[in-house]
């Protein structure tokens, strides 16, 4: 059996050894756009990507600069070759999380330059984590014991074809691309 997998685009990762130039948008627009939240144990299908874009709209009307903007655009890009596993499990998976964040800095790398400062590595934390606090909410009907966050972006937890959110996500892509 190979070590790799092969992408949307045809394109053979090996997920170990990440590769920069294997990386693609357009692999990682699509498969998060049909990547469930809470592998699937939510109201209707909700996905990853439309997550994401949720996060950097509202990193946006934080006013955080672009860079934070756009790697909360991409701060789940890593499940898009690695699949999701849930909080709680991940914990546990040592060499899984080691995998993960090192895939994920060579994506931030590719598209930001250079990795996030601590302070960029915060604030994406901090959209990830206010967003979650409504995707449990209202996919799962399952109240939080923190505090309910002040989001200033209008964001939507409705379903969205994965066509939509793929289009979406490179769209807003873009945008932000072209900015930095």
């Amino acid at each position: 059996m190979a070590d790799y997998i092969t992408t949307y685009g045809g394109t053979h990762f090996v997920p170990v050894k990440p590769v920069a130039e294997d990386i693609h948008i357009t692999d990682i627009a699509h498969a998060l756009s049909l990547l469930c939240r809470g592998n699937g144990h939510v109201k209707h299908f909700f996905s990853v990507g439309q997550h994401c874009i949720n996060c950097a709209a509202e990193a946006v009307a934080r006013g955080y600069s672009k860079r934070v903007c756009l790697a909360c655009l991409l701060h789940d890009a890593s499940e898009a070759y690695m699949s999701d596993v849930t909080r709680p499990l991940k914990k546990y998976l040592g060499e899984y999380k080691a995998f993960e964040e090192y895939l994920l800095e060579v994506i931030y790398e590719k598209y930001l330059g250079s990795s996030l400062t601590k302070e960029e590595n915060r604030l994406v934390r901090l959209v990830d984590d206010d967003m979650l606090y409504f995707d449990l909410l209202e996919l799962l009907g399952e109240q939080s014991d923190r505090e309910e966050p002040e989001m200033q972006s209008t964001f939507s937890l409705d379903f969205v074809p994965f066509e939509e959110v793929e289009q979406r996500y490179l769209q807003l892509f873009r945008d932000l691309t072209e900015e930095i």
